[in-house]
């Protein structure tokens, strides 16, 4: 078997949000969605989030100056994180609800955009008791 064969890519390690003013979005991500951020390049800001690094940048050429996919964050009780985000300023897009549900579970979702424009949610996977 041809070793290039057995490559597999492994977890996803950085994601990186394009941002027209990365000061101003470093200020949303770490005090406003409270994402721990670990250090700034010249026109760059990382965070950590979990295993994922989120890197904020200006777009490197015209082709990527655009939002971003959409970035969900796990939550354990959705509706005071939706609340908490409220609080600090977050405008969602709409609040809590179910966008799945079978037999075990429901899934929960809220979306809001940064100061960029670029969608996020918030997600909880609501486990049923029979």
């Amino acid at each position: 078997m041809d070793p290039l064969e057995q490559v597999r890519l492994g977890p996803i390690a950085q994601i990186a949000v394009s941002v027209k003013d990365v000061p101003r979005a470093t200020g949303f991500y770490r005090d406003v969605l409270r994402i721990p951020f670990l250090f700034e390049a010249p026109g760059l800001a990382f965070f950590q989030c979990g295993e994922i690094m989120l890197m904020l940048s200006h777009p490197s050429s015209a082709e990527f100056d655009h939002p971003s996919a959409i970035l969900y964050f796990r939550v354990d009780a959705i509706e005071q994180a939706y609340e908490a985000l409220v609080d600090r300023g977050v405008a969602f897009i709409d609040a809590p609800h179910v966008v799945h549900r079978d037999n075990s579970m429901e899934l929960w979702m809220a979306f809001f955009r940064d100061p960029d424009g670029n969608v996020l949610a918030i997600r909880q996977e609501k486990r049923l008791t029979s």
